[in-house]
């Protein structure tokens, strides 16, 4: 890199092939059409921005070759130096911490010098302040849509429990997969929130009506009739649920294996998705009818 510093010594400035340069004391080069002939440099004639004769550029600021970097970033107006990470797999937010750990135990910056984490670190940081928002949102917005639906704080109840029980399928499929969180991870979640809500809702409209027909034909005395009720419903209710999660495993499960374009960011999206109605499948035809059954065995009489 050649570099003019001015007689004052007070910036020194790359010079550009065939480029106009305006130095820190106002002179104006003319086109240069070579950066490796330094006496010819040296010859190049300046003319003062306010007129006056032209001279040469060796009589107004030292011209040598230097080794320097070959391109000047900065961020918020002050010089910056990027050294680049590859993660290979591990969550960003874990790897900074343990990183930022050493750094603070070895590294002794001079002042004037800062160090920060970009990159997906940064988009991470700033999609979770967001998700710790929207998520909560989610969840509210979900149980108030159902309440309406069954005007039931209970049945309500039963219906968002499948929340935690799809939360277990999708961590474990996460840790089987080794994809650390991320705001595709994330968004998949939020997508299982709303299935296991339209699942439960049916798994409980079955309950329900089961134990209405019952109740209206006069055999809902005994705990074993509530049970025969409740048996009835949640058969009845085995084979929507079975192709329900049979349809969305063979749309999501071949995205896990999929490649090209795009494949890494859905995979991410998918695989917490399909953990999640595993267990959730499990969940809503094997929990959902006890619970359901404990719920209403409170309205039998009593012997």
């Amino acid at each position: 890199m050649i570099l003019i510093a001015n007689v004052t010594g007070a910036a020194l400035l790359p010079l550009r092939t065939r480029t106009n340069l305006i130095t820190a004391s106002g002179f104006l080069f003319q086109d240069i059409d070579s950066r490796d002939n330094l006496d010819g440099l040296r010859q190049v004639l300046v003319g003062g921005s306010t007129g006056g004769d032209p001279a040469p550029l060796g009589q107004l600021a030292t011209v040598r070759i230097v080794t320097g970097p070959a391109m000047i970033r900065d961020e918020n107006a002050m010089l910056t130096g990027y050294v680049y990470l590859d993660l290979d797999g591990r969550d960003p937010q874990d790897y900074v911490a343990e990183a930022a750990a050493v750094l603070s135990r070895k590294l002794s910056l001079p002042a004037g010098y800062t160090l920060l984490w970009s990159g997906q670190y940064e988009a991470f940081q700033r999609i979770s302040r967001r998700l710790l928002q929207v998520v909560p949102l989610t969840l509210v917005f979900i149980a108030v849509l159902l309440y309406w639906s069954t005007r039931s704080a209970m049945k309500t109840g039963l219906v968002l429990l499948a929340v935690p029980f799809s939360a277990i399928g999708a961590i474990w499929s996460l840790y089987w997969l080794g994809y650390p969180m991320s705001p595709a991870v994330w968004v998949g979640l939020i997508a299982l929130l709303g299935v296991d809500a339209e699942t439960g809702t049916f798994m409980v409209l079955y309950l329900d009506l089961a134990w209405q027909k019952r109740a209206a034909e006069g055999r809902m005395g005994t705990h074993a009739d509530l049970r025969q009720a409740v048996l009835a419903g949640a058969v009845r209710r085995i084979r929507p649920k079975f192709m329900t999660v049979a349809t969305m495993f063979l749309g999501l499960v071949p995205i896990l294996w999929s490649t090209g374009a795009g494949a890494e960011v859905m995979k991410r999206i998918a695989a917490p998705m399909v953990g999640g109605l595993a267990t959730s499948f499990l969940m809503e035809l094997i929990v959902y009818p006890a619970l359901y059954e404990q719920w209403k065995s409170r309205t039998l009489p009593r012997v």
